[in-house]
């Protein structure tokens, strides 16, 4: 398809010249001879590219250009200026034109000019077009991948997204649990109604009946007012339960009576109180084996695990990854004010030989830190935090692979290297847990902790990776 033209200047010959010249290298031209009649134009027909003159009368060259960019952005603007007036042009290109061509025009110039700002504009539209077109395909509700778990998991969510069911989230830390409660709340048909998250690992057992069904006046020290808990507050809606398996025994009792009788009482009630609510729940532990070993109620896990949906690790959706990095960057550079253009292949092929412990969320918490970090254009390997290089691929030193020449070696770095490369592996091998890599390495946490500043080794980055 012939990209279209339009040539604006109030000279006629100049017009003439560009419009022989342009058609001989297959573009369709319009010719238009001032500002005025150029917007006319572009209300009516789709354009390519404009190649205005500066100096006209009634609308500008400037003012054309400001009229485009405000109105019709995708189009490329190139000024033809008079020399002398280049700082004008500079300008200009300062809000938004490509380029500009100087009179007397070099044809050979005006040719390759004319062809890389087409050639930028048309990269810039494909590329705005495959990002709508991975949006669209490799994203639902804000879950992001194309890899064969996550299309799994898309369909099932989009198939109990429509029903009242209750639903248990499996999965280890950091592979986004609560967004996938997230998109089977907003895509059914509960999404104008609440939802309502509790975390109950966060908060402290004596105050957990309280919070979630609710307390009378006066019921106990402090309670100074009644209060609605967290069961009325999202009746109609949906109830995420994160981290079920941190209730305790006496909650899941009641929690038991809830969804079986769809009541809750408040402490110091008399009179019960009815809820209709959905409930997700999510854990990152084994509740069968809990069950088992008479921690968390048999019949309470049948209640709630009535569909079960397992999150995947990173590594076990790896192509995943590029997709997922990009995505990141994009939403730092956005909130860090960065304008990093990109992550390049060597960079992109470590992240993706990575195992990522931490899964979605260190990835994220890594692309946080390089953005915040990066001074460049572009993500480099050397950019990237260390455990991900040495982790990707680098061996650890030996001391038969050590020489001693006449100049010695430095004793203190190499065994540096060594420690900093076994922490590394030890945080690894205890997915990403501080107090478990330090078990392994039969130090203190205290002197784990110390060794991990000491490396700047703190990029998987979550407190809650510090607890067991």
């Amino acid at each position: 398809m012939k990209s279209r033209i339009l040539v604006v200047d109030d000279e006629e010959s100049i017009r003439e010249f560009l419009e022989i010249m342009l058609k001989k290298e297959g573009y369709e031209i319009t010719l238009a001879e001032d500002g005025q009649k150029a917007k006319d134009l572009l209300a009516k027909k789709t354009f390519d590219m404009i190649i205005s003159d500066l100096q006209m009368p009634n609308v500008t060259g400037i003012e054309l250009l400001r009229h485009v960019k405000e109105t019709y952005p995708e189009i490329v603007f190139m000024l033809i200026t008079a020399f002398g007036t280049t700082e004008t042009a500079v300008e200009a290109m300062k809000m938004g034109a490509y380029d500009y061509l100087t009179k007397p025009f070099k044809i050979d110039e005006v040719r390759l000019n004319i062809h890389n700002a087409l050639r930028s504009r048309n990269l810039e539209v494909e590329n705005r077009s495959l990002k709508k077109e991975l949006v669209k395909e490799y994203s639902f509700q804000n879950m992001i991948g194309n890899s064969g778990p996550m299309h799994a998991i898309f369909d099932l969510v989009k198939r109990v997204a429509q029903t009242p069911t209750n639903i248990l989230i499996t999965g280890e830390s950091g592979t986004g649990k609560e967004v996938v409660a997230k998109a089977i709340h907003y895509g059914g048909t509960l999404k104008d109604r609440p939802f309502v998250t509790v975390n109950c690992g966060a908060i402290p057992e004596n105050l957990m009946e309280s919070e979630m069904f609710g307390h009378k006046k006066g019921s106990f020290t402090g309670a100074v007012a009644e209060k609605s808990g967290l069961f009325e507050v999202a009746d109609g809606g949906t109830l995420f339960l994160d981290e079920v398996g941190e209730l305790p025994l006496t909650i899941q009792v009641k929690l038991l009576r809830v969804i079986q009788e769809r009541v809750v009482r408040r402490v110091g009630a008399t009179d019960d109180v009815k809820v209709d609510v959905r409930i997700i729940a999510a854990t990152n532990r084994n509740l069968e084996d809990m069950v088992a070993k008479g921690t968390f109620r048999q019949d309470l896990f049948y209640r709630l695990n009535v569909i079960n949906i397992r999150t995947p690790g990173l590594r076990e959706r790896r192509e995943d990854i590029p997709l997922l990095a990009n995505h990141f960057l994009k939403k730092y550079n956005e909130r860090l004010n960065k304008s990093i253009g990109g992550i390049s292949t060597e960079a992109m092929d470590i992240l993706k030989s990575y195992d990522y412990p931490g899964n979605v969320r260190e990835l994220e918490n890594m692309i946080e830190r390089t953005v915040a970090l990066e001074g460049g254009a572009t993500i480099l390997p050397e950019s990237l935090p260390p455990i991900v290089n040495t982790l990707s691929g680098r061996k650890m030193a030996s001391s038969n692979e050590i020489e001693i020449g006449e100049d010695g070696v430095d004793l203190e770095k190499v065994i540096g290297q060594i420690e900093k490369e076994l922490l590394i592996k030890a945080i690894h091998a205890g997915n990403g847990v501080k107090k478990k890599a330090a078990k392994l390495l039969k130090i203190s946490f205290r002197s784990m902790r110390y060794r991990v500043e000491k490396y700047n080794l703190g990029v998987l980055g979550d407190d809650e990776l510090d607890e067991e």
